[in-house]
């Protein structure tokens, strides 16, 4: 398998932690700030998914090895995936919401279902089992067997 599988995991993986933060550190619930988190997320998953695609050529003699590694990186782009479905419900919640406020005649408008920020959390929940996998490779020595 190719060599560049440590730097490109250990990439996405530093993109997860800085798409956690971001999601973390101020509330992304304003429309352009989803839509900048749901594209990062995108990446994300599309930066895995090349990976898995550079990895499963590799793998033609499909050892119990290189089965789990390219299970452990089909997770990560799953993970990365549903992240950003979760952000996209977000986003459509956020503005579903402000539509509602707007066309509303009295100031009380009545809210059904979760709130962005619930979507928000579950995204940072998917984001947070990037690392776990990632080390759960490292930990394997899964890496080890690349070369």
């Amino acid at each position: 398998m190719p060599d560049p599988i440590n730097p490109a995991l250990a990439r996405i993986t530093a993109d997860a932690f800085t798409l956690r933060r971001a999601l973390r550190a101020r509330p992304a619930e304003q429309a352009h700030t989803l839509a900048a988190r749901i594209t990062e997320a995108q990446q994300l998953a599309g930066t895995a998914l090349r990976l898995f695609l550079d990895l499963a050529p590799h793998a033609a003699q499909s050892s119990p090895t290189d089965l789990l590694l390219l299970d452990r990186v089909a997770q990560i782009a799953k993970a990365a995936q549903d992240a950003g479905a979760e952000l996209t419900a977000a986003l459509a919640r956020a503005v579903e919401n402000r539509r509602r406020q707007a066309d509303a005649r009295s100031g009380r408008v009545v809210l059904v279902g979760p709130s962005p920020q619930q979507f928000i959390e579950s995204a940072v929940d998917l984001l947070d089992r990037i690392p776990a996998l990632y080390h759960a490779i490292s930990r394997d020595r899964l890496i080890s067997f690349i070369r």
